[in-house]
């Protein structure tokens, strides 16, 4: 067993990542050792990234144990860079999180000083006086380049800012240099932000903490006409919304929403957020209440300006698209489905359902024609076709009877062969090629079968499977 992680208390004493625990036992007699679980300080870095959303909606992931905030322009919202830094500690250390935090020009500036410094706010002009007496591990270097510049003399990273480049890169590789230009910051680094930013958003600040369950959907209307403008001024309606929750002890709850047609109506929107709640009533732990609401429009679309009618109602779409949002909402995206086709002449493939996301879509599509879809097909069509035992002449003759499902059926009529090759671009070439026919057994039953593999060509022994009934 070693150690992967130290607190500060941990690092004064001298304790080293990678030492055994029984050699920092034998160092400390008190140390108290927790057995690391990577899933958790995944999800608890997660939620640290969340919490981080209340500063900005650019938060990445940086490692195991790093946020990175890219807080342009929004450090004025807080009072400048010095008092965002100091309330992002204090709020941290009041949920008894210990961290640091620095803001630069440059991400690898900040990381550096973080790890290996003490300054919290550094002006562009002063990123190589502060980098200077930094060890060349704070420029995220591999550990074998880090240990072969302290083997030569390069220590710190002023020793590398003095040394001619040319030879820096022919010894230790064009890494090296890129790292420094970054941290100098020199060389741009994008960020990766863990989530998609949102077109839209508007958000409030509460005072006194929210609890109620009606307090909350009153804001969330609020809001909803806040982003309402927003959209209207961009010719827009959104599709997806989400709408952020900030617990006060630092817990942040993600409700999203989806709507069937772009919409920019507060009323609407609201309503959308009221069956949510209603459908993760139980999963929505309100503690001591919650500080913070925003409502982000994550995806839009363009919305033309509609003429309504004497009724009120723009066009028939609407009332259909506000009962699937309604049951959506409450249900999950997945809860209405309409049946779509597909590019596929296998029948199991030509047709299936999709979830109904776009009601005007749907609604305007058009109609399938002979051509798409064949009218000799079944009723009801099999998902998976069921084997049956068949007598049947051979090579290419239709079933004289049949057995399926524990029945047998005397074939009084039969129409066919209709012949179905494999799609060999799915299912590769070697698979078998199909002979479908329809059946009527001596009482009026009508089937549809098919036998598997062509007789004497593909196989010795064709297999007989039941794809769908007629009636």
């Amino acid at each position: 067993m070693r150690l992967v992680a130290l607190d500060t208390l941990a690092e004064r004493v001298g304790l080293k990542r990678g030492q055994g625990a029984a050699e920092a036992r034998a160092m400390c007699p008190s140390l108290d050792v927790i057995i690391d679980d990577p899933a958790a300080d995944r999800a608890f870095l997660e939620g640290l990234a969340d919490w981080c959303d209340r500063y900005t909606p650019l938060v990445a992931l940086d490692g195991k144990d790093g946020l990175f905030l890219d807080i342009t322009g929004c450090a004025h919202l807080h009072g400048g860079e010095k008092a965002l830094v100091n309330d992002v500690l204090s709020r941290l250390f009041l949920l008894g999180i210990e961290a640091r935090a620095v803001i630069s020009s440059s991400a690898g500036l900040s990381w550096a000083v973080a790890r290996y410094g003490s300054a919290a706010v550094i002006a562009p002009e002063d990123a190589e006086r502060v980098l200077a007496p930094l060890p060349v591990a704070a420029l995220r270097l591999p550990a074998e380049t880090a240990a072969l510049l302290e083997r030569v003399g390069l220590k710190e990273i002023g020793d590398l800012l003095q040394a001619p480049r040319a030879p820096l890169a022919r010894r230790f590789g064009p890494s090296l240099l890129l790292r420094l230009d970054q941290a100098r910051g020199h060389a741009d680094e994008p960020l990766s932000p863990r989530l998609p930013v949102p077109s839209f958003s508007a958000e409030r600040r509460l005072a006194e903490p929210l609890q109620e369950e009606e307090h909350i959907l009153e804001l969330a209307r609020h809001l909803s006409g806040d982003v309402r403008l927003s959209l209207e001024r961009h010719g827009e309606g959104g599709r997806l919304f989400e709408l952020l929750l900030f617990r006060v002890d630092g817990r942040v709850f993600r409700i999203q929403a989806h709507a069937a047609v772009p919409l920019n109506d507060a009323d609407r929107i609201a309503a959308l957020f009221r069956e949510r709640l209603q459908a993760v009533h139980d999963d929505l732990d309100a503690g001591y209440g919650f500080e913070i609401l925003r409502l982000s429009v994550l995806r839009s679309e363009r919305l033309d300006p509609a003429q309504e009618d004497f009724s009120g109602v723009p066009d028939e779409s609407q009332p259909l698209a506000a009962f699937a949002d309604k049951l959506c909402a409450r249900f999950g995206p997945d809860c209405l489905t309409f049946a779509t086709l597909a590019e596929s002449h296998l029948p199991e493939r030509a047709g299936g359902f999709a979830p109904l996301t776009d009601v005007a879509a749907v609604i305007g599509s058009r109609p399938v024609d002979e051509k798409t879809f064949p009218e000799n097909r079944p009723l009801r069509i099999f998902t998976h076709p069921e084997l049956v035992e068949a007598t049947a002449e051979v090579p290419d003759g239709a079933p004289r009877s049949f057995n399926w499902r524990k029945t047998q059926y005397r074939v009084a009529r039969a129409e066919g062969p209709e012949r179905i090759t494999a799609e060999w671009w799915i299912d590769g070439e070697g698979h078998p090629t199909r002979d479908y026919f329809q059946i009527e057994d001596q009482e009026g039953r009508r089937f549809w079968l098919f036998r598997e593999g062509l007789y004497g060509r593909e196989t010795s022994s064709p297999r007989w499977f039941m794809h769908g009934v007629f009636a």
